[in-house]
């Protein structure tokens, strides 16, 4: 099973990946946890990274295709993999599909966790305040959701237009969420 998880911050993409890793037994790929591994590393791409980002620049999505090409040529990805963090934007989910379909992976499902912009706020200023930060403000919460939906939007609808879009509720507990994630993509694999 491969799986893009596609959500807004607070929408417990992270949370249901790792549950989904361990229910269908291939790993998470978070593109942030992959840029920094390769940094750690010191690999080629890693090195490219660290000097992009050492100017105070985004790593660009060459470089992140690049590494993410890497990742899928090892053996865990055979029977598949979760994919969190990538793509953002309509260039991203192109290059994403063409390297997969290059390398004869095509992914199964596009999984959006849709839920309500003022329960979003609420989780990330609920978690700002856990972890002591006062950055996360209802305001720059807001607007960082804002910047969000208009990166993914075209996102959203191209995996839409492709048939591969499956949009999942993700208010509840953490198991209702799961489980609804379950039903809609393997619902020969139920829980339990």
């Amino acid at each position: 099973m491969r799986l893009v998880l596609l959500g807004a911050p607070g929408s417990g993409k992270g949370t249901q990946a790792a549950r989904l890793k361990e229910h269908l037994q291939v790993p998470h790929i978070s593109t942030g946890d992959l840029l920094r591994a390769e940094v750690a590393a010191g690999s080629p791409l890693g090195l490219a990274a660290k000097e992009v980002m050492a100017r105070g620049e985004l790593v660009s999505d060459a470089i992140l295709l690049g590494m993410l090409e890497d990742r899928f040529a090892r053996p865990d990805t055979a029977r598949g993999f979760i994919l969190d963090g990538y793509p953002r934007n309509l260039a991203q989910a192109d290059a994403l599909d063409g390297l997969l379909e290059r390398i004869g992976q095509p992914f199964d499902y596009a999984v959006q966790l849709e839920v309500p912009t003022e329960l979003l706020v609420e989780r990330i200023a609920g978690r700002a305040k856990a972890e002591g930060r006062a950055d996360d403000s209802p305001e720059s919460v807001r607007t960082r959701l804002q910047v969000y939906d208009s990166a993914t939007a075209p996102v959203i609808e191209y995996y839409r237009q492709h048939g591969q879009l499956t949009v999942v509720d993700g208010v509840g507990t953490l198991d209702e969420v799961f489980n609804r994630i379950i039903e809609a993509i393997a619902p020969e694999r139920p829980v339990g």
